[in-house]
């Protein structure tokens, strides 16, 4: 049977978390799933988060006391699942009395800690700050809490992973460029963005995750007016030499009411974001601003010691989050829940599509949007997804992986082993097999990236360019020189190169 005869229950339409997680949940559930990306998986706003398996502290002053819930809820599920892409987080938020009083951080913050059941994070408490700290002297007071940290380019590669291995079929660099819609089945043609060829399959059913293209998406592709119309909000983040050598993260409150987070990163950098800019143009063409770039350091210079200029910023990355456009004056209170819109015309193929969303909450849109599914196969199995462990995950925690890995392979450097343990946890046994040195790992390309690992990538993790591999599989493009970029570049050019990939 070839692929233009294959006939599947369900397109989705974009390979970012909430696509991914989609493809996960219904191809769990028995459903035949069929994935598409124009890109590479993750390569618009699910790379470009802050990071963070958070409830939203901040989103408590705009009332959203349901998505904060329904968030903190989440975050210790998602922890038991990923111990190797997440970890719990200690943030520390220093009072300044002027911005908001203490009394009421003390009330969010308790909010914070009773909203949702928590087992693994600790509950929130006041601290002080001394002149051993990196804060400016006349901060002295403030509070702590927990959240979690998350790799959220590799959350999504491997939700897409756990798709597969249910039989979903994953496909890159495939654009969905039409679709009609029949009596039963949607006509839908993939253009594959490579060759340029097309191809078309048959569909029970499509979802439409594509993100910041949601809306787009209905005149371009589906010819249908679309239902509702998503805010585009441009979020911005730099990357400087590490601020503080402590594990903590900070929370920085500001004059206009935001907040900005710095978060340790990658070991020998500090993460800063976000910002809150209206956006028009084209998602993929997002960029940070100079006038953003100074919003940021400005923050962070009025609480800490060490002073930072431009010159300090080593890498900066923007996203378009697509949020549910309400009647809100500024972006910083658009909503970050998510809605669905469910296109049924009675005896004709149905349409989901999706709309808003956070990553924290990407499991439960995933679940909900699954559900709604149902209603048009009600073969399907129940809900599962809560307790499922993504691939690589089935540990109990980094550093005792890191001693059996340790032991296992003595000659592993300890940076290598480190990335390895946070990126791939058990699944870094595959990448090692066979290996008794570090000569074994092959040509090295930059910071802690070996040969070895970039076959494992281009192999088994759909990845095809020197972006998709430095920047967001594995981070070590913060390492990485033009000239090892461009040796990469070639290497990934080779022919033996795209023969593995082609037979993955």
């Amino acid at each position: 049977m070839t692929l233009e005869q294959e006939q599947y229950d369900v397109v989705i339409v974009g390979g970012g978390v909430n696509g991914t997680g989609i493809a996960m949940d219904a191809a769990g559930r028995g459903l035949k799933v069929l994935l598409c990306e124009m890109n590479d998986l993750a390569s618009a706003t699910s790379s470009s988060s802050s990071k963070l398996i958070h409830g939203g502290l901040r989103y408590l002053e705009h009332y959203e006391f349901r998505l904060v819930q329904k968030a903190l809820a989440e975050r210790e599920s998602l922890l038991r699942n990923s111990p190797h892409i997440m970890w719990p987080m200690r943030f520390r938020l220093p009072h300044r009395p002027h911005l908001r009083p203490a009394w009421m951080i003390r009330t969010g913050l308790f909010l914070y800690d009773h909203l949702a059941k928590r087992e693994i994070l600790p509950s929130s408490s006041s601290i002080r700050f001394d002149e051993t700290g990196p804060l400016k002297p006349d901060i002295t007071k403030g509070f702590e809490y927990s959240d979690g940290w998350v790799d959220d380019a590799r959350l999504v590669v491997l939700t897409a992973k756990k798709a597969q291995q249910f039989g979903a079929k994953i496909m890159t660099r495939t654009k969905c460029v039409n679709a009609e819609r029949g009596d039963k089945n949607w006509k839908v043609t993939l253009r594959d963005m490579v060759s340029e060829g097309e191809k078309t399959v048959l569909a029970r059913s499509i979802v439409n995750a594509s993100g910041p293209w949601v809306s787009k998406l209905f005149d371009e592709t589906l010819s249908m007016p679309a239902p509702k119309m998503i805010r585009m909000v441009k979020g911005s983040h730099i990357v400087v030499p590490r601020l503080n050598q402590d594990q903590e993260a900070y929370i920085l409150q500001n004059e206009d009411e935001r907040i900005v987070f710095v978060i340790p990163y990658e070991d020998e950098f500090s993460l800063i974001g976000t910002t809150d800019v209206e956006y028009d143009g084209d998602p993929k063409k997002a960029k940070i601003s100079p006038e953003e770039t100074k919003y940021l350091l400005d923050i962070v210079n009025a609480y800490f010691i060490r002073q930072l200029t431009p010159s300090d910023v080593v890498w900066s990355y923007s996203g378009v989050r697509p949020l549910m456009d309400g009647e809100e004056e500024n972006a910083q209170k658009a909503s970050r829940d998510y809605s669905f819109e469910v296109n049924q015309e009675k005896g004709k193929a149905p349409l989901i599509s999706v709309f808003g969303g956070k990553i924290t909450t990407y499991r439960k849109l995933a679940e909900a949007a699954t559900n709604k599914l149902s209603h048009f196969f009600p073969d399907m199995s129940g809900r599962w997804t809560k307790t499922a462990i993504l691939p690589g995950g089935d540990f109990d925690n980094q550093d005792n992986l890191a001693v059996a890995l340790q032991q296992e392979f003595p000659w592993l450097p300890e940076a290598v082993l480190s990335r390895y343990v946070r990126t791939y946890g058990t699944t870094s046994r595959g990448i090692l097999s066979g290996c008794t040195s570090v000569s074994d790992l092959g040509e090295h390309f930059a910071g802690t990236l070996y040969e070895k690992e970039v076959q494992h990538l281009v192999k088994n993790e759909w990845a095809m360019t020197s972006e998709d591999i430095l920047w967001r599989r594995t981070k070590q493009g913060l390492y990485a020189s033009d000239a090892q970029t461009k040796t990469l570049e070639t290497y990934l050019s080779s022919a033996s190169v795209k023969s593995a990939a082609t037979l993955s």
